[in-house]
């Protein structure tokens, strides 16, 4: 399974999504261009030692990312506040690709019309989105323990 981060504006969010990844061992798509020079410093605090751990693969674009190996492998899901059925109601592949659009935009609407796969997360009434690292966490663990991938759970002393 991985994690597909579309034109991210935000680096503490890009941070936080591969420190996210890392701790589910999930592997990260960045597709470029990214709203943020990619070696600024807050995306190292938001990750911190963390980004060492994650497995990231950089997509110069949309269509470098879907010519990308990586991409035949698993089946594209959009994760995307105008989703077409709720994340738990989804049955998730252990190969699927979970795309989370741009924080200010999500993604265009020809891509998000192209992408027959797309779930949103249950909302209340009168609220817009989530921030995008939250989503996909939700989503991500969703996804991780319908597939039995989720990490083992290791009590702490």
């Amino acid at each position: 399974m991985r994690l597909a981060l579309y034109q991210p504006d935000i680096p503490q969010n890009a941070g936080g999504a591969l420190r996210l990844a890392a701790c589910l061992g999930l592997a990260v798509d960045i597709i470029e261009p990214c709203g943020f020079l990619w070696d600024d410093k807050k995306i190292r605090r938001a990750g911190m030692d963390y980004i060492e751990l994650a497995t990231l693969t950089r997509h110069s674009s949309w269509d470098a990312f879907c010519q990308a190996e990586t991409t035949g492998q698993g089946r594209l899901v959009l994760v995307s506040t105008k989703g077409a059925v709720s994340h738990t109601a989804f049955a998730f592949r252990p190969d699927d690709i979970l795309l989370m659009g741009r924080e200010s935009c999500g993604v265009p609407d020809s891509l998000h019309d192209s992408i027959p796969d797309r779930v949103a997360v249950p909302q209340c009434p009168g609220t817009r989105s989530l921030n995008v690292v939250t989503a996909a966490a939700i989503v991500c663990a969703e996804a991780l323990r319908q597939t039995a991938l989720l990490p083992v759970f290791t009590p702490t002393a």
